[in-house]
């Protein structure tokens, strides 16, 4: 059984998470930050978002304990980075790249 304190937080963590990502159009959960990623996957990520875009929103999961730990639940999507695009679960590094070859990366950034 969860302690009233623990759901607590949890319900507050979701709410913030729902927040950043309703508030923001794109933003990138990561490991790091885009200047100094802390793993090759967030790595990736950043240099194909950076291709379209100098500046977005990113949360470093790795000083967010708690974002780290319940936005998997929520998005129903287990690794990080996660890319969000106007509300909507974009996915991992592998999906981005995939998005950039295709072209469609740069449309969603762009209609943003």
């Amino acid at each position: 059984m969860v302690s009233s304190t623990k759901q607590t937080m949890k319900n507050k963590t979701i709410e913030i998470i729902k927040n950043q990502i309703k508030k923001n159009k794109i933003i990138l959960y990561m490991k790091g930050t885009p200047n100094l990623p802390q793993c090759g996957y967030s790595a990736q990520a950043v240099k194909f978002i950076k291709k379209y875009l100098n500046r977005f929103k990113y949360i470093n999961v790795l000083e967010s304990v708690h974002i780290r730990h319940e936005l998997p639940k929520l998005s129903k999507w287990p690794t990080f980075p996660q890319l969000w695009i106007n509300s909507k679960l974009i996915g991992g590094s592998d999906i981005i790249f995939e998005m950039y070859k295709t072209g469609e990366l740069k449309r969603l950034i762009k209609k943003r």
